[in-house]
């Protein structure tokens, strides 16, 4: 097959939209990331947690539909959006460096010892990272593709998972965790980038 038979691996777009070399683009990989916590319990480097990551899932976000009822129809608005929680899964090491930072987190956000919470949020949340990467290491610096920035985090479940003496994986922490709002920027924009607007009155949208 010929080098410039393969830019017809693809999808065939409508005759005003198609190139004479369109092909597919390359995907961004879901096993190159990385997550890095700032903020995060009380010791340093955090990037202890940042190599024990086993996966992460990405935000989401969802907005209550507003409903307005007029004459024999009803029409629908965006109304307040909700993050809905991450989860976090880490392999514990022998050191007990994912443990103690682990550890440290929760006793911010409650003191078990003297059964005492903190003054206020900004005594415990801390920023999420999670980045997608392009393959790079080494001598070749690995380009960021994209980046989520998750503020105001904080733990809304740890579970220390179970051991079992047939199962020869790693001891593994499972964290569930809320944020206040997410951000997310790569090179041509994102989430938190602003957008044009057209300042109308009308409830409903374009079309005819």
């Amino acid at each position: 097959m010929a080098i410039s038979s393969l830019s017809k691996i693809t999808v065939p777009l409508a005759s005003g939209d198609s190139a004479a070399s369109q092909g597919l683009l390359m995907p961004k990989l879901q096993y190159r990331f990385r997550v890095s916590l700032e903020n995060f319990g009380v010791s340093t480097p955090t990037t202890e947690l940042t190599k024990q990551v086993i996966d992460v899932t990405r935000p989401t976000v969802a907005f209550e539909p507003m409903e307005i009822h007029a004459y024999n129809s009803k029409a629908y608005l965006a109304g307040k959006h909700t993050w809905q929680p991450i989860t976090l899964n880490l392999r514990e090491d022998v050191n007990n460096a994912v443990q103690k930072l682990v550890g440290e987190q929760l006793q911010k956000q409650f003191d078990f010892m003297e059964q005492s919470s903190p003054v206020s949020g900004q005594d415990y949340k801390f920023t999420t990272r999670i980045e997608i990467l392009d393959g790079g290491n080494g001598v070749y610096t690995p380009n960021v593709l994209e980046t989520f920035e998750l503020y105001g985090c904080f733990i809304t479940n740890a579970n220390y998972n179970s051991l079992a003496y047939q199962n020869n994986e790693p001891v593994t922490v499972t964290l569930e965790m809320q944020y206040d709002n997410a951000i997310q920027t790569d090179a041509d924009g994102g989430i938190g980038v602003s957008v044009p607007r057209q300042n109308g009155s009308l409830i409903t949208g374009g079309g005819s």
